[in-house]
């Protein structure tokens, strides 16, 4: 195969392994390869390629393996219940960048790249936080899922950072496509700054330079930035340093045992409160490097896993 052959059928197995049939744009944006290719050279590749002919089927505008064809009216379902979901899940990105110390909102998960499994998907986002504040704002958080639950709608704060620490340390395939799959919803400035700090997802996906479906960035209303600023200045003191400290502690005590399970992909700390107790990333890029072997594919002329 060629580089460009190679590329794009890593890029329809990584698909595969969610069942997410991928269009021609999706396969350049997120084109797993080791340079940056042209999106003429890539469409006239799918066109022409006698080898992807064989084992790849293009159809309604969507990419699959062969035998896979079962996706590609899945895809258009639940292409369709994304759009049932996005005015839902901006509204409450915007109601998650009312919240007290909160400075950059992005839609992450299924949702972000229009694969939810149904109506009733949790929406998850990614929150960067004023330094020192990562816990005051997760709790502030909470409260907001809290209540939203009560209208049957299930949000997920589940990455809250803080400003000062936007470069991740996990640095593997699936930490680069999490990175340029998120959709910023709130201060595309600070989303600009964390990729910025992850130029590393280039050695992985040298396309996705910037989001894929870009929204326009909602005004929070003035009124409720006045409360923000409100609140931001009662806590932002030796009281806010208190409780911070207590809310940290309190619930470092409270995660200890799950933090030390060896399916924990959580952190916990200072900065970081991302409570992924169960690791998706490393089975996910063990039922990928599955495929590559299937299609013959050398797991090692591309790297997957990071340090």
């Amino acid at each position: 195969m060629t580089p460009t052959e190679s590329a794009i059928l890593r890029t329809v197995l990584y698909g595969d392994v969610f069942d997410f049939a991928l269009t021609v744009p999706e396969i350049h944006h997120f084109l797993i390869a080791d340079q940056p290719v042209p999106y003429p050279e890539l469409v006239h590749t799918l066109e022409h390629s006698t080898y992807l002919r064989s084992i790849l089927t293009v159809e309604a505008g969507y990419v699959v393996c062969g035998h896979r064809r079962d996706l590609i009216p899945l895809r258009q379902e639940r292409d369709r219940v994304a759009a049932q979901l996005w005015e839902q899940a901006q509204r409450y990105g915007v109601w998650l960048a009312r919240l007290p110390f909160v400075r950059m909102v992005a839609l992450t998960g299924a949702l972000a790249l229009r694969n939810p499994a149904g109506l009733a998907d949790d929406l998850d986002y990614l929150l960067v936080t004023t330094p020192n504040r990562v816990w005051l704002a997760r709790a502030c958080s909470i409260l907001l899922v809290r209540w939203v639950k009560l209208r049957g709608i299930v949000i997920c704060p589940n990455y809250v950072l803080a400003a000062t620490a936007l470069e991740q340390t996990r640095r593997d395939l699936f930490m680069a496509r999490e990175i340029t799959q998120m959709i910023p919803l709130y201060d595309t400035g600070i989303y600009s700054a964390l990729r910025a700090a992850n130029g590393w997802v280039t050695a992985y996906l040298p396309n996705a330079k910037a989001p894929f479906y870009p929204q326009p960035e909602p005004a929070a209303g003035r009124g409720w930035n006045a409360l923000k600023r409100l609140a931001e200045a009662l806590l932002g003191g030796a009281v806010g340093d208190r409780l911070e400290q207590w809310e940290f502690k309190r619930k470092s005590r409270r995660f200890a045992r799950e933090l030390h399970q060896p399916t924990s992909a959580a952190q916990i700390d200072a900065e970081h409160v991302k409570g992924h107790f169960n690791d998706h990333g490393h089975p996910i890029l063990r039922k990928y490097q599955e495929r590559l072997r299937r299609y013959e594919l050398d797991a090692e002329t591309l790297p997957i896993a990071g340090d």
